[in-house]
């Protein structure tokens, strides 16, 4: 099972793993119902998840009903139970949309939502991070997960979220995040895909952020907030939700 999940990762290209995706879904979510973990996101429960990861795998990491992974969970816990997000009126932009949220932020009445990406087969609108189509101060949330560290130019794609976020509104900026590591990490001399999945992750990421991403947040102009929300829940919970214990998530607001 994780040699044929490594498989599919690496060597089928993204927008088509997105749509076999939505096939085998349904079949993964009835052959591993169970009630040893739960997916917050839906509710269902499974005697276990699936392994994930391009380099070295992840075990019981990745939900079969909604193919949310621990970052995925994480968020949908602390937008539910420590923002408004689910009740005010909120202008929003989410970047790379994922699936287990697309379907369900566009159900919601009180959000105004617009995603985007430059080669996601989910996004409305096709667009460069770098040099995005929308006015200033447009949106009252941004949700950018796990994209920046596949940015050459991240600082210009810092600026263009900082210049479309509205006064008094907050983002949430994902990146997979070495808090070991006090400087981010990146070499572009390094262009074998096996050798890069090895060093960053994953073969299509550009570089490891350590700590001092969220300095650079702040020298961008952006007030961060750096939230250890599992600290808040029980170490039963953060089993049962499958979470990654000690993850932060970078708020950010202008």
């Amino acid at each position: 099972m994780k040699s044929l999940f490594k498989l599919f990762l690496n060597f089928i290209p993204r927008p088509l793993l997105i749509r076999l995706s939505y096939l085998v879904r349904p079949v993964l979510a009835l052959l591993l119902k169970g009630e040893t973990y739960t997916d917050p996101i839906d509710g269902r429960s499974f005697i276990k998840f699936l392994p994930y990861g391009y380099g070295q795998q992840r075990n019981n990491v990745l939900s079969p009903s909604t193919l949310s992974l621990e970052r995925h969970r994480l968020l949908w816990l602390y937008l539910r139970d420590k923002t408004d997000f689910f009740s005010a009126k909120k202008r929003v932009l989410h970047f790379a949309p994922e699936q287990c949220f697309l379907k369900r932020f566009r159900a919601l009445d009180n959000l105004d939502y617009t995603t985007t990406d430059l080669m996601s087969p989910l996004a409305d609108i096709k667009a460069d991070i770098c040099n995005l189509p929308f006015e200033d101060d447009s949106y009252d949330v941004i949700l950018c997960n796990h994209v920046l560290e596949h940015i050459p130019n991240d600082t210009k794609a810092m600026q263009e979220l900082y210049r479309v976020l509205k006064p008094g509104g907050f983002g949430v900026l994902q990146i997979p995040q070495d808090l070991n590591r006090n400087e981010t990490f990146e070499d572009n001399t390094i262009t074998d895909k096996t050798e890069r999945a090895k060093i960053f992750g994953q073969y299509d990421h550009v570089r490891i952020y350590g700590r001092d991403y969220f300095d650079k947040l702040r020298h961008i102009g952006f007030k961060v907030e750096e939230v250890d929300y599992t600290s808040s829940l029980t170490e039963q919970q953060i089993d049962r939700f499958r979470l990654a214990k000690g993850e932060i998530i970078p708020v950010v607001y202008k």
